[in-house]
């Protein structure tokens, strides 16, 4: 299980409740108590939020909203500031692939991995908002309804953007193994520090990209940080089972959980990934009480001091830490591998999630008691330390 943090809270009005800390939101400070509580719940990593553009209610152009939260930090260095604070919580940021390069973000995720002793992972996530793309004034994009899914302009774009992500992963991933394991002789006897032979070319070239390589850093303690993306549709639940290591998913049911993770188990096997690990997590949106009617109070009382009734892509929750564990039973019984979390409030959800909801979870016996001292990739049930492509056989 997961929590994905998000500034004050996923509802936009959390940042005006008693115990949220919306002075903080852009120290380190703030950011660490929260990977601390988070880890404080043995919980298996947090994604942290990004974007390119101040916070919106619009997908495609700002709202120009004063009564929101506007502002965040960078989410690589979130991560990076929060990992010596912490010692087990993965550590997973959010890095938008359509207008950076995959070569910084390589070797920033292997610089966390090294950081966080092998706790490293990346969302990735495209962007096809024509504002967010006059920041870079390298390209442009049409003013489309991404939901018009039977628009043809629509599919085109989004089917464009997901191939690139499928490239900028692909790149990644070969920069990651562009070093061997044991290319750092660092033999002071002899002056070698590197062996030369072990640091390869990746030579990468794609419709988007033309990468050389190798990185600059060597290879992450993990092989490979692990890879995730955010799906809603085809397009992106390709790229999951092309390219990803874990999923997000945002079902409204046990049925359409089932439904999602047959699709991406199709494209894992169109891939020749059928025999990989792939968890797929479903998303929820919680708002946890001492009963429901208090969670779904302070729901309503959030969306009067917001002005609208608050939605979300993944299905919203209100209710007791108990049923919220009923529920996470009953949809892990579609096939799902498990959860990630949105606090609807921080830190009082957050906290729900940690103090309430993992004893819970704990008492039915489907929760660890205890962390031990793996590898975010080991957690999850993933090969712990992928071959390197590039190393002859018998030097893997």
């Amino acid at each position: 299980m997961s929590v994905a943090l998000e500034g004050a809270g996923w509802h936009p009005a959390a940042w005006r409740e008693p115990r949220a800390r919306p002075a903080e939101l852009l120290t380190g400070r703030y950011w660490t108590d929260l990977a601390a509580e988070a880890e404080r719940g043995l919980l298996d990593f947090v994604t942290i939020e990004d974007g390119l553009s101040l916070q919106s209610s619009r997908y495609q152009a700002p709202d120009g909203r004063t009564d929101q939260v506007r502002g965040r930090l960078d989410s690589v260095l979130i991560a990076a500031r929060v990992a010596p604070r912490t010692r087990h919580l993965g550590l997973v940021p959010t890095v938008i692939v359509t207008h950076t390069e995959p070569f910084h973000a390589s070797k920033a995720i292997a610089t966390l991995d090294y950081v966080s002793t092998g706790r490293a992972g990346v969302r990735v996530r495209v962007s096809a908002a024509p504002h967010e793309a006059a920041h870079f004034g390298r390209r442009s994009f049409p003013q489309l309804s991404l939901a018009d899914r039977d628009n043809p302009a629509v599919r085109e774009l989004i089917g464009a953007l997901f191939a690139e992500a499928a490239d900028y992963v692909e790149v990644m991933r070969r920069l990651w193994d562009s070093w061997e394991d044991d290319a750092e002789i660092r033999d002071v006897s002899t002056g070698r520090f590197i062996d030369i032979e072990k640091v390869h070319y990746i030579d990468f070239v794609g419709e988007q990209f033309s990468v050389k390589g190798p990185s600059i850093t060597p290879r992450p303690p993990q092989g490979q940080p692990v890879v995730s993306a955010l799906g809603h549709a085809t397009g992106p639940y390709q790229l999951i089972g092309r390219s990803a290591d874990v999923g997000y998913v945002t079902p409204p049911d046990p049925a359409g959980a089932a439904a999602i993770v047959a699709e991406i188990r199709a494209a894992q096997a169109a891939a020749g990934r059928a025999e990989e690990p792939l968890p797929v997590l479903a998303d929820l949106v919680v708002f946890l009480g001492p009963d429901a009617a208090a969670a779904q109070a302070r729901r309503d009382r959030l969306d009067e001091r917001s002005g609208r009734e608050y939605t979300s892509d993944a299905r919203i929750f209100a209710g007791t830490a108990s049923q919220l564990a009923d529920l996470l039973l009953e949809w892990r019984a579609a096939g799902l591998s498990g959860f990630r979390l949105r606090p609807a409030v921080i830190p009082d959800d957050l906290e729900a999630i940690t103090r309430d909801l993992v004893p819970e979870l704990q008492r039915r016996g489907v929760f660890r008691t205890a962390y031990d001292d793996a590898t975010l990739r080991e957690r999850l049930g993933l090969v712990r330390r992928p071959a390197n492509r590039y190393a002859p056989a018998g030097r893997n």
